[in-house]
């Protein structure tokens, strides 16, 4: 051999979007592409971006392969770098070829470290503290991460690498990762709905303080929530007669069934009424003064949630609620989606009455700046803080265990910072 190694610099085009887009596929082809040339594999580091595009490198005893893609351009450039004469890298380039789907490609190899221009000399480790044997046996260690990001910034968690559930439902794709610091997380279209871990944050604070503020509600209606999460919390109250939970998206479902029992395992309770069906639509037909709180656990506003965050969606659901009744709404982040926290403020203002709209932090450290809201509407003139029973709530939180809501979390929760309070004093666009 004329030169210490070679190098393929490929762009690969023309490729399938979807394979180009999931990072899984991406990691297992690059992998099964150096072992089929020959190559010992050690690591594995691969990122998905929010909302499309994957990077990564598989380091090989002989060097690495490395990737980056661009799914909205069925684009992908490969960096295919063997060193020795035994891994001969277009084996990997036919491999990947077939993977991507590649209508077209270009290609170019280069010889790295001309013998003739190089002088070999004497070397010794003088401080060797791995054996031998280690050294010659090297272990293949994975190291995927799941982004969740807009434009500006972005939260990652690192997971196992296989995909326990993945499925694309007519309205969205639906995953369920097992990851190593939260445990299983269930996501869709790559955004971060919960994780194992830190859940009960935010499925004790939508339910909670809303239930605690009204008192004795008998009839509640949830919008959303396929997770299960929610519907767990709320049956915690023996007064509730019935939850009628609408969810747009039976996958949503079917994969915390199967992967998240602990956050799903209400579904079967005989107060539950489960409609697989359009939230919006129900709350547009529902009959007046037939709730006596109403729960939108929706995810951002993008796809079948986007009607969340309109007066027309909140008009609908207030003339559903009874006199005293409540309704509290994943708010979404002061920090992360600023434009859609303020404006459904004003929009429960506007509905509500300004008097009528509270909006309550909390936090869930795997959700995009941890810094998370709900929003609750009030009819009656209710008060979530005046109007509370600190000893009914205090006794409750510690009958059932609550890791996250308390009676002075309940009241703390209303506390604005300064920023927010100018944030949602601000004119909404």
């Amino acid at each position: 051999m004329s030169a210490l190694g070679r190098h393929i610099l490929v762009e690969f085009v023309g490729c399938s979007s979807q394979t180009l887009n999931d990072v899984d596929l991406i990691e297992k082809g690059m992998v099964e592409a150096a072992k089929n040339a020959g190559a010992t594999v050690i690591n594995s580091t691969f990122h998905h971006f929010s909302p499309f595009g994957v990077s990564g490198v598989v380091v090989i005893q002989e060097s690495h392969l490395a990737i980056h893609t661009w799914p909205e351009y069925q684009y992908a450039a490969v960096d295919l770098f063997t060193c020795g004469d035994t891994v001969d890298p277009w084996i990997s380039f036919d491999h990947l070829k077939k993977v991507f789907e590649a209508k077209n490609h270009s290609a170019i190899e280069m010889h790295r470290g001309a013998l003739n221009m190089l002088n070999r000399i004497e070397f010794h480790v003088k401080d060797q503290r791995k054996s031998l044997e280690e050294t010659l046996q090297p272990q293949y260690k994975r190291n995927l991460w799941f982004t969740d990001k807009d434009e500006n910034q972005a939260l990652s968690l690192r997971y196992s690498g296989n995909v326990l559930f993945k499925e694309h439902s007519p309205y969205q794709k639906v995953s369920v990762y097992d990851t190593h610091a939260y445990g299983k997380m269930l996501a869709i279209d790559n955004m971060i709905m919960c994780t194992e871990r830190d859940e009960f944050h935010y499925h004790e604070m939508l339910v909670h303080p809303a239930l605690q503020l009204h008192g004795k509600a008998e009839n509640v209606l949830v919008i959303g929530g396929g997770d299960g999460g929610t519907i767990r919390e709320i049956l915690r109250y023996p007064n509730v007669k019935q939850v009628t939970m609408v969810e747009i998206d039976e996958v949503v479902i079917k994969a915390s069934k199967e992967w998240l029992p602990q956050i799903s395992c209400e579904f079967e309770n005989p107060r539950l009424n489960l409609i697989i069906g359009d939230g919006i639509e129900f709350v547009k037909n529902a009959s007046p003064n037939s709730y006596d709180v109403i729960l939108i656990d929706g995810s951002d506003p993008v796809g079948p949630a986007e009607g969340f965050f309109t007066v027309d969606f909140y008009r609908h659901a207030e003339r559903a609620l009874k006199t005293s009744g409540v309704l509290a709404a994943q708010g979404e982040s002061p920090m992360f989606h600023t434009k859609a926290f303020v404006g459904l403020h004003h929009c429960l203002k506007e509905v509500f009455g300004a008097q009528n709209a509270h909006p309550l932090l909390f936090y869930v450290p795997s959700y995009p700046s941890g810094m998370w809201s709900i929003q609750l509407g009030t009819k009656n003139e209710l008060s979530p803080v005046v109007d509370l029973d600190l000893a009914k709530a205090k006794n409750f939180s510690e009958t059932h265990g609550l890791r996250y809501y308390n009676a002075e979390i309940h009241q703390a929760a209303f506390a604005l910072p300064s920023f927010v309070q100018k944030l949602l004093a601000s004119h909404h666009q």
